[in-house]
């Protein structure tokens, strides 16, 4: 996951990469870690955010464990950063967050 995150940024030039699946309890459910693993700076407020809007229409969104943040890719500005965001496997759950 880590090697696919950083391709993505730095080949690709992207602006925001939206992870779904792997944010759970299982021991497979490791996108939560393997983001953290490289990113550069964590956004926690956003993916707050997302839990307490989610949580109005679903009571269990508190247990999602998705996180986000900044991935300053090497040879680009940190005017270019790549945001990361994690979101749940639960095709429903995706809708309500976009």
């Amino acid at each position: 996951i880590q090697g696919a995150l950083r391709q993505l940024a730095s080949t690709n030039n992207v602006d925001l990469i939206l992870t779904t699946g792997g944010t759970g309890f299982a021991a497979r459910d490791v996108t939560p870690e393997a983001t953290l693993g490289v990113v550069d700076r964590e956004c926690p407020g956003l993916m707050q955010l997302v839990v307490q809007e989610c949580s109005k229409q679903q009571p269990l969104a508190s247990l999602s464990r998705g996180t986000a943040g900044i991935l300053y890719t090497a040879g680009s500005s940190s005017s270019s950063p790549t945001l990361i965001c994690n979101l749940p496997g639960n095709p429903k759950a995706v809708d309500e967050i976009l």
